[in-house]
Formats: structure tokens, C-alpha cells, sequence
């Protein structure tokens, strides 16, 4: 299970984050420490495997949760719906997000032809192993091999992605 240090320098870059992420929010110790607590708390039960990650997400949705509080009791005006955290990702995560979905197309295309489609026709299309079954005029079982094999085809071809 990976630890997080707690010294001061990563207490204050965990605190940079959460600024970062929720707009310079005036609470965000408090909010990261609410996130350190939940963190504690979860650990007592599942193991925490990016406990900096963790920390930064929970304390921005303890900062979108208060915000949607505050907003229905009437705490917040609507003039001050601007200063609710931005959601959106960001730059490096949308470049990040792109050059992922890129390595799964080459992927894609590397794929036999009938494999590629089929696993398209299931993910995209939403279409069940029956459906797909009848299309081609195979079984359910055939589908499910040609989706084992690409998934883990894919799975290994962006390893390290």
C-alpha cells in the first residue's frame, strides 16, 4: 500500500493542488485535511493505491459538495456561481487523454478485421454477444473469444500508456 509523507513540503504541495483545483478555494486546508480523514477512514477498508491522487480528488468533491449544499440552502447567491471548481479538465489531461485514445486506435487497427469490429460493435455500438453472434453467424462463445483476445491485445499494447 503506498504511503504518503506528511512532512511539510508535501503538505504544501498536496495544499497547492487543492487551490489549484478548486480555484484558490479559502478553505482548501481544511478541505484537504476533511480529505485526509476520509482517506484514513477508507483505508480501514480497501487499500489506497495513489493516496496523493486520492487526497486531491476528495477534497475538491468535499469543496463541489459543499458548494451544491450551501447553493440549496440558500448560502450562496447565484452571483457566486462562478466560484464553484471547475470540473473541466485540464490542458496536459485533455493532451494526455488524446495521445491515450490514439495508441488504442493504432491498437485497433492492428487487430484482424473481425475482431476489430466486433469489439467496436460491442463497446460502441452496445450491442450483446447475441447480437454480434447472429451478425456474423457464430456463436456467443466465438464472440467472447475475439473480445478476450483483443482486450487483452489492447491491454498490452498500451501498458506504459
Amino acid at each position: 500500500m503506498a504511503r504518503v509523507t506528511m512532512d511539510r513540503a508535501s503538505w504544501a504541495g498536496l495544499l497547492g493542488l487543492v487551490k489549484r483545483y478548486t480555484h484558490g478555494h479559502p478553505d482548501a486546508e481544511d478541505l484537504l485535511q476533511a480529505a485526509y480523514v476520509r482517506m484514513e477512514d477508507y483505508r480501514a477498508e480497501q487499500p489506497v493505491k495513489n493516496p496523493r491522487a486520492f487526497l486531491v480528488q476528495t477534497a475538491v468533491n468535499i469543496s463541489i459538495d459543499k458548494y451544491r449544499h450551501d447553493k440549496r440552502w440558500g448560502v450562496v447567491g447565484d452571483d457566486e456561481w462562478d466560484q464553484a471548481p471547475d470540473e473541466a479538465p485540464l490542458p496536459d489531461e485533455v493532451i494526455e487523454a488524446r495521445e491515450r485514445l490514439s495508441r488504442v486506435n493504432e491498437g485497433l487497427d492492428k487487430l484482424p478485421s473481425r475482431t476489430r469490429e466486433i469489439i467496436l460493435m460491442h463497446r460502441l455500438d452496445g450491442m450483446t454477444y447475441r447480437e454480434i453472434a447472429a451478425h456474423f453467424g457464430i456463436s456467443p462463445s466465438a464472440v467472447e473469444k475475439h473480445l478476450s483476445r483483443a482486450m487483452l491485445f489492447l491491454s498490452e499494447w498500451t501498458q506504459d500508456w
